[in-house]
């Protein structure tokens, strides 16, 4: 997996529930890292790298969201559009970004906000809620209404920036880090054995309620799930239990939707590689698709394994490529010490 790859990720579209974009990307990188693709009823992407066990093999189910956060046209007034967020987005970030209007064609425009003198009282207080925000395309309101419709998509257009240190900054990188993560592993594999068949999943719509997840867990039927996702990164006013360091490593998850035997399996394991890993504390819900893997028919033994990222949900995120890196390497490392007999082994001992 290069950088331009992950470059080329984060810099298309594909907003939760409009994945179609980066899906083709994905499927073109994958097709030669795996014996068989197919798309689930939602639109996720399910690459299958079959094991050399004996049949029937146990499987292993990886899942990294492909979708983004974004916005989307709500009205028309003349000129400006007026919009609203699909995900959860840092609605501070957004004035003076720059987007695409996914229109009848592309076109480049900026989320602007009025003076505050001319805002609704109160309204200047703090962050401008985004029912008060614009997008000028630079167009006339005829213009505008001849390309652009309500219901159209608005994804950000920051440009990747490779920045000291090895660092890489861009929107999307929830989740499409993982993705390249993932990617990764599947490069891994051409050169390693494997007991196990793997189903590497690109899922949709977890912005939204992990629908992709859970509908393709349900699907597939794997014996194992992991999830793979982003988490908080220290950053400004960011630097509790709940934070880790750029370039710590993967976060290897730990809560009640966490199998422990697999939680167990990844801490000996990353220690085994002399891999720098950090401890994500989950006392409840995770808030990635892991959630719904664990839920899906009898319920799925899954784990959750995750990247430090800054800036979650802004236009700017930024992540150590090291730690994508390392992701990549100990999700393959995991499935080439799968055992045809793995699970037998594995036991609830929290």
């Amino acid at each position: 997996m290069s950088t331009e790859f992950l470059k080329s990720l984060i810099s298309t579209s594909g907003l939760s529930g409009y994945e179609t974009p980066v899906t083709g990307l994905i499927e073109e990188a994958w097709r030669p890292l795996t014996d068989e693709l197919n798309l689930s009823a939602l639109g996720s992407l399910h690459g299958l790298k079959r094991g050399d066990g004996q049949e029937p093999r146990p499987s292993l189910m990886i899942a990294a969201h492909m979708d983004a956060i974004g916005l989307i046209v709500t009205k028309i007034s003349g000129e400006f559009l007026h919009l609203t967020h699909i995900g959860g987005i840092d609605i501070r970030v957004l004035p003076g970004q720059a987007v695409t209007i996914h229109g009848r064609s592309d076109l480049p425009g900026i989320i602007v906000q009025p003076p505050a003198h001319l805002l609704p009282e109160g309204a200047a207080e703090g962050a401008v809620g985004i029912n008060h925000l614009l997008v000028d395309l630079g167009l006339s309101a005829g213009q505008v209404s001849k390309k652009v419709k309500i219901g159209d998509l608005i994804s950000f257009a920051t440009e990747p920036i490779e920045m000291s240190g090895g660092v890489l900054v861009g929107h999307s990188l929830d989740n499409r880090a993982s993705v390249a993560a993932l990617t990764l592993c599947l490069e891994e594999l051409q050169s390693r054995q494997h007991a196990w068949d793997i189903w590497a999943a690109a899922t949709v719509q977890e912005e939204l309620g992990h629908m992709g997840a859970r509908t393709s867990a349900f699907q597939l039927r794997p014996d194992l799930a992991i999830a793979v996702d982003v988490t908080f990164a220290k950053g400004p006013g960011a630097n509790n239990w709940e934070t880790f360091e750029l370039e710590s490593g993967p976060t290897i998850g730990w809560g009640s939707v966490i199998h422990p035997f697999l939680y167990k399996e990844f801490k000996e394991l990353a220690k085994k590689l002399e891999m720098p890993y950090g401890i994500e504390i989950l006392p409840g819900r995770s808030g990635t698709d892991g959630d719904d893997l664990q839920l899906v028919a009898e319920g799925i033994p899954t784990a959750l394994i995750s990247i430090p990222i800054r800036y979650m949900h802004s236009p700017i995120e930024m992540v150590a490529l090291k730690d994508i890196q390392r992701v990549g390497r100990l999700l393959a490392e995991f499935i080439a010490m799968l055992e045809p007999d793995f699970l037998k082994k594995i036991v609830w001992d929290d």
